[in-house]
């Protein structure tokens, strides 16, 4: 199959941009970072629900979300509520496929003499270094991409809720609102299945309460701050497409 038309070879890059993305964030996600260390400033010390000493501690893959939520809105904006559907479901099944491979790596038999390496003037197991960076636990891998199918469906059902009722305006409105939506829904999803449901930590519902709030406060933050960006991208694609087949893909992408 050869991709001739504009909108085809539209649909291929953004999808690709999509599913790689995510997949991404899956595996860079392992890493927490501390949003306060990194911009250089003092650590909040915040009392939610209870639950004291909380500060902005993020999962690495908050760095490539924004990217997936971009690339959702404008999907759904020019191609529709089914594209974005097929594509969520496709990206589930490659992650739950990327976790399985990385799963069969971990149980091979590691080479000797790869096994013990100095990096950084640090003696280091590589075997017990890749099991930890990529050995994510059942709970976690299952709760990330329920989290995921959830908040993707919400995201398309909003958008396109807002869009019978914007039409073609206030592509911000459907955009971000749909966005702060389904983060909601995704941030709490999350932690309540890998952490609440998991016998391991059984957190408390204070504590899936509190954290989740901290870290949708984060993603509010930046959805507000990624609208501009969501401008920039449309403007791109309306000149790479023309504005009439533009218009054309919006309106029937509208029908459903």
């Amino acid at each position: 199959m050869t991709f001739k038309t504009k909108e085809s070879r539209l649909l291929l890059v953004l999808g690709s941009f999509f599913v790689a993305n995510a997949i991404l964030s899956e595996f860079i996600g392992v890493k927490l970072f501390s949003v306060e260390g990194t911009l250089g400033i003092k650590p909040f010390d915040i009392n939610l629900l209870g639950v004291p000493h909380l500060s902005f501690h993020m999962s690495a893959g908050v760095l490539t979300w924004p990217i997936i939520f971009i690339m959702t809105d404008i999907i759904n904006e020019y191609f529709g509520v089914k594209q974005v559907r097929f594509l969520s479901i496709l990206t589930s099944i490659l992650i739950a496929f990327a976790f399985f491979v990385v799963w069969a790596a971990m149980h091979l038999q590691p080479s000797d003499f790869w096994i013990n390496q100095q990096v950084n003037g640090q003696n280091l197991n590589m075997n017990n270094a890749f099991a930890g960076i990529f050995g994510q636990g059942m709970w976690i891998i299952v709760g990330s991409i329920t989290a995921f199918m959830i908040g993707q469906l919400a995201d398309v059902l909003i958008f396109h809720k807002i869009k019978k009722i914007t039409g073609e305006r206030a592509l911000w409105l459907r955009a971000t609102g749909s966005t702060l939506i389904s983060q909601l829904i995704d941030s709490f999803v999350v932690i309540f299945i890998a952490f609440y449901l998991n016998p391991q930590y059984h957190y408390s519902w204070q504590m899936v309460g509190a954290i989740g709030l901290v870290g949708y406060t984060y993603k509010f933050i930046v959805a507000i701050l990624m609208t501009p960006i969501l401008y920039v991208v449309h403007g791109i694609i309306d000149g790479y497409l023309g504005k009439d087949l533009a218009h054309k893909l919006i309106k029937m992408a509208g029908r459903g």
